[in-house]
């Protein structure tokens, strides 16, 4: 089986995309609830309003509100979002749907959420009761259900966010909005700052507004927001590259037919010496990192002080090697990572029924998905089952298929994700982590490795919720190959 390793290590960074591209949708609509009250710029929103997405200066897509009121205290959001991705030089579309309805305070009652890829499709349908949001979620390869508590019942917003301007905000102010992701099902926190009100000159546009700034901090990233007088949004930026503009209809959907190729973009070049890593045992780096970063590199294999990264790779224990007792939820099933699931349970059982050890059944489990699994890009939010039934994915369905397949038999293993090296350049890739002996040893089921390489530099361990914050490193890292240790 011929596979393309550098292809898979790439692709990561298309899944950190579309959840950004996710977020930057529905945390504007998930607001803490506020004294003061939208009906008057939900009723001033009653038109179509629409935003081109750029990257890299090029139209790759827009976004269309449109807010219907359905009777006398009842509203209806509606957005639509299209996105097209150039991935090695071929076209990929994204589509989004959001519909939402509120009532007249603007607190959510109920919303639907849709996602297609072109080999992917997520279905996601929730209702507001008291500060719990009830959910069930549809891969079209499995359907789960489950509820998230809230601080607060969720307040929604659309391109009108006249409330910010309302509470006579001073510059340097700050305040928590609690929100919930339709994306990656879950609920967080972020922090807004109101940066002032000044006069901004947008070089892409070539034109300079009167606007009030806003920077929001969600999960380590930070979006930066301009308001008009009115509190209608005029620009925002991700970490990602993505620039949002108001625009008219017209020219939001006058998509470019093909924009810069997003892989090498995103791509961190070596420098330094290069080495087979296959070989070392140790190895260092030197990073140059954002300064607001939030990485916590200090950890496991890796020693981080003064800039300079150490990885040490793990030993493989002996057979008498035990898997650890679980003390952090790492045998919990989530909504992507169901090892709760039959499906996953009765294939794991499958996959070890010869093992007569611990360590033969991670074994077993490593070499079953790197076999398995036809490596392929999938733009999706990885799942376990929906990647066991259709037995294709990149480093991201691997990663989301042995973790469940973990810890469906007891077994404690997470992901992790961050760079690793192909080729003379690092490429954003995710891998595993299992728990032995009361340590964490890394593998790697794209590349069959156990322990994973010392090119494999963590940055995060979790969940795509997690893996967004690795948005905030693009084009903002820099990795030198200092040598090895030894």
């Amino acid at each position: 089986m011929k596979i393309d390793i550098g292809k898979l290590f790439r692709l990561i960074i298309i899944t950190v995309w579309v959840v950004l591209f996710g977020r930057l949708l529905s945390r504007d609509y998930f607001i803490e609830k506020l004294e003061i009250r939208e009906t008057q710029a939900i009723q001033r929103g009653l038109e179509e309003y629409y935003m081109g997405i750029y990257f890299q200066k090029e139209r790759i897509g827009y976004v269309k509100n449109h807010m219907e009121r359905e009777e006398a205290d009842v509203f209806t959001l509606n957005q639509e979002a299209v996105m097209n991705l150039n991935i090695l030089d071929k076209i990929y579309p994204i589509k989004m749907n959001l519909i939402a309805e509120l009532n007249d305070a603007s607190l959510l009652k109920n919303f639907r959420f849709n996602l297609f890829s072109t080999f992917y499709e997520l279905h996601v349908e929730g209702e507001v009761i008291g500060n719990e949001v009830h959910y069930s979620m549809n891969t079209g390869k499995d359907e789960t259900s489950n509820i998230i508590q809230l601080s607060e019942s969720p307040f929604i917003s659309t391109h009108m966010r006249s409330y910010l301007l309302q509470k006579d905000l001073k510059e340097g102010e700050k305040f928590k909005i609690p929100y919930f992701d339709p994306v990656t099902m879950s609920g967080q926190e972020s922090i807004i700052e109101y940066k002032g009100f000044k006069k901004e000159f947008f070089r892409e546009k070539g034109r300079i507004y009167n606007l009030h700034h806003f920077v929001e901090k969600i999960g380590g990233m930070r979006i930066d927001f301009y308001l008009d007088q009115d509190g209608k949004l005029v620009k925002e930026t991700s970490p990602a590259g993505f620039v949002f503009y108001a625009e008219p209809e017209f020219r939001a959907k006058d998509i470019i037919s093909k924009g810069t190729e997003l892989l090498g973009a995103v791509s961190v070049p070596a420098t330094g010496q290069i080495y087979d890593m296959s070989l070392l045992s140790n190895i260092s780096y030197q990073l140059t990192m954002p300064k607001d970063h939030e990485f916590n590199l200090n950890q496991d294999r890796q020693i981080f002080k003064n800039n300079i990264l150490t990885i040490n790779k793990e030993n493989i224990p002996n057979e008498n090697a035990i898997v650890c007792i679980d003390d952090n939820d790492l045998l919990k099933a989530t909504p992507y990572i169901q090892s709760d699931s039959k499906f996953i349970i009765e294939q794991a059982e499958t996959i070890i029924r010869n093992a007569n050890n611990d360590l033969q059944k991670v074994n077993a489990l490593i070499n079953w998905v790197y076999l398995n699994i036809d490596k392929k890009p999938v733009l999706s939010i990885p799942d376990a089952v929906s990647t066991l039934q259709s037995r294709v994915g990149d480093c991201n369905e691997h990663a989301a298929l042995f973790a469940a397949l973990s810890r469906s038999v007891s077994i404690p293993a997470r992901v992790a994700a961050g760079v690793t090296y192909h080729d003379g350049t690092f490429y954003y890739h995710a891998w595993n982590e299992v728990c032995i002996d009361g340590k964490w040893i890394s593998l790697d089921t794209t590349s069959n490795q156990f322990p994973a390489d010392v090119s494999h530099i963590k940055f995060v361990e979790g969940e795509t919720i997690e893996q967004v914050k690795i948005g905030t490193l693009l084009g903002r890292l820099t990795i030198e190959v200092l040598g090895n240790n030894s």
